[in-house]
């Protein structure tokens, strides 16, 4: 599958994994979780993340997460660097990947510091 299409996946994933654990874990009014929100799901936020967990990654999560980075993109970031973009997109990627071969443990497995 088309890594733009596993990361338009990905981030939906993410964000949503995100927004669980801000729910469940905090009792924040909705502007405050929105907030929270938004600083992780952002591509800064992503590519942060990508970097605290890049070395756990298999071979073949590198390889979707080096095709997702690569890959061109139909838009660009408006508040990160093109780097950061760039890094945010193969760790869409990866996390779009694992969710659709219904690999939800390794999800958790790599984002359980989230």
């Amino acid at each position: 599958m088309n890594a733009v299409v596993l990361a338009f996946v990905g981030d939906a994933v993410y964000s949503l994994y995100i927004r669980e654990g801000l729910v469940f874990g905090h009792d924040y009014k909705t502007g405050t979780l929105q907030k929270l929100s938004s600083e992780r799901v952002s591509a800064k936020g992503q590519a942060s993340t990508m970097e605290r967990i890049e070395a756990k990654l298999t071979e073949e999560e590198r390889e979707v997460y080096l095709r997702g980075r690569n890959a061109k993109k139909p838009t660009k970031s408006k508040n990160a660097s093109v780097a950061e973009y760039n890094i945010s997109t193969g760790f869409e990627a990866v996390i779009g990947y694992l969710y659709l071969i219904g690999e939800y443990a390794r999800l958790d497995e790599l984002l359980a510091e989230e």
